[in-house]
């Protein structure tokens, strides 16, 4: 550690609860959400930052502009939805699909992209977040942001639904929009719909948020009570809108009655994780014409990752301790296992489902200070993008094989800049 430098692996706290406090009292609208996170997910705010380089923080924004220059191109598009459900196959126009989380490990000098998902969450939480930092150190603390530019940022998130309004070429204006998830009070996120919901309204936006089951379509148009819905910000881990609960959706999705957002081809385009094993690979990036530089980018940001199948089963069971088995189409960390804990029942589970082998990419450490003892804490990175260009960058820290939000001292994080 240089003089002048804060430990970077030091369990210095940044996330001061009376700052925070203040800042959310002196807003009228917000007085509400600590005590909601306190009851509903009350590891979910880290009290410790985690440090990056402005290297790598640059890396990771060019691998992120490399993947949407990738996903624009005709050929990827043609590969990846020849495979895809035929509601992916339906174009909605020009919205490109909302809010993406392009999830990297950092360790020393390595980055690894090792997913994408369409409707992460956290970004309004981390937002909160950045009102209530102090410095845990002098040399921290011109890394803090201000508050101008958090309200800056907030404007930005606001735009993204504008903008995708604006793409998408409905000639009304855009006047409400609906937040959906199945039982949302019920949701571990909930807090964040509230925080989305505020934030709209302040743009001018008539906002709700709604079980899918509280929408109905009539003529052509999509409902929620007495209210016309034109934005649906779609939370739903239904990505292809094959339940049951979500025909509703699904049918004003198919007849453009109501914008959704993210909607099922973008999943498709950029979640699924056997895109992976394409994004990353040299040969297949050749084939569909990507230019050297991001060929050489995207294949050393982005670990070997292959679909598992009959064909590679015994090989990949074989190199299992260096593997991550992940679901093609899964989310929150559910049913991913690490290859050296695997058992020849759960084995068998991953070859009759749909599953992709990701080369191991360890996650980045922390040692943060935990009830009793300090505790050493793993953390991956999310950037928060939109067309391309990342919005806010943070962490998520915690105990365990993936993320879980449910780790003392671990939860989101702040990304402080250094280098």
């Amino acid at each position: 550690m240089r003089a002048g430098e804060p430990d970077y692996a030091c369990c210095g706290e940044s996330l001061d609860p009376a700052s925070l406090l203040a800042a959310l009292t002196a807003d009228p609208d917000a007085t509400d959400i600590l005590p909601l996170i306190g009851t509903r997910s009350p590891h979910v705010l880290s009290p410790a930052p985690v440090y990056a380089t402005r290297a790598q923080l640059e890396r990771m924004r060019a691998i992120v502009r490399a993947v949407e220059a990738v996903v624009a191109l005709p050929a990827y598009r043609e590969r990846v939805l020849a495979k895809a459900p035929a509601i992916a196959r339906h174009d909605p126009g020009g919205a490109r699909g909302g809010l993406l989380g392009f999830d990297f490990h950092l360790r020393d000098e390595e980055i690894a992209l090792i997913e994408i998902n369409t409707n992460p969450g956290g970004l309004m939480l981390n937002v909160l977040l950045a009102r209530g930092q102090r410095a845990c150190c002098e040399a921290v603390r011109d890394m803090l942001p201000d508050a101008a530019a958090i309200t800056a940022r907030g404007r930005r998130i606001a735009g993204m639904f504008r903008e995708e309004w604006r793409l998408a070429g409905v000639p009304r204006p855009l006047r409400h929009v609906v937040i959906v998830d199945e039982d949302p009070p019920a949701q571990f996120l909930y807090p964040e719909f509230v925080l989305f919901q505020r934030l709209l309204q302040r743009a001018g936006l008539r906002v709700s948020i709604a079980n899918p089951a509280a929408l109905r379509l009539e003529n052509g148009v999509l409902w929620h009570a007495e209210e016309r819905v034109d934005l649906v910000y779609n939370r739903l881990t239904d990505f292809m809108l094959e339940r049951p609960a979500s025909a509703v959706l699904r049918a004003a999705h198919l007849a453009g009655a109501a914008l959704l957002s993210p909607h099922p081809r973008a999943h498709a385009l950029y979640a699924d994780k056997r895109n992976l094993a394409l994004l990353g690979s040299e040969a297949a990036l050749v084939e569909i014409g990507v230019p050297a530089e991001l060929r050489d980018l995207l294949h050393s940001g982005i670990p070997a990752t292959q679909v598992v199948q009959a064909g590679n089963a015994a090989a990949l069971w074989t190199q299992r301790r260096r593997l991550f088995f992940k679901p093609a189409t899964g989310y929150g960390s559910r049913a991913v296992y690490r290859g050296d804990k695997l058992t020849r029942r759960v084995w068998q589970q991953i070859l009759a489902g749909e599953y992709v082998a990701q080369a191991f990419a360890p996650a980045g450490e922390r040692i943060v200070a935990t009830p009793g003892a300090p505790a050493v804490l793993k953390f991956d990175v999310r950037n928060y993008a939109y067309g391309g260009e990342v919005l806010w960058v943070a962490a998520r820290l915690y105990q365990g094989q993936a993320t879980n939000m449910r780790t003392p001292g671990g939860g989101f994080a702040p990304v402080y800049t250094r280098g």
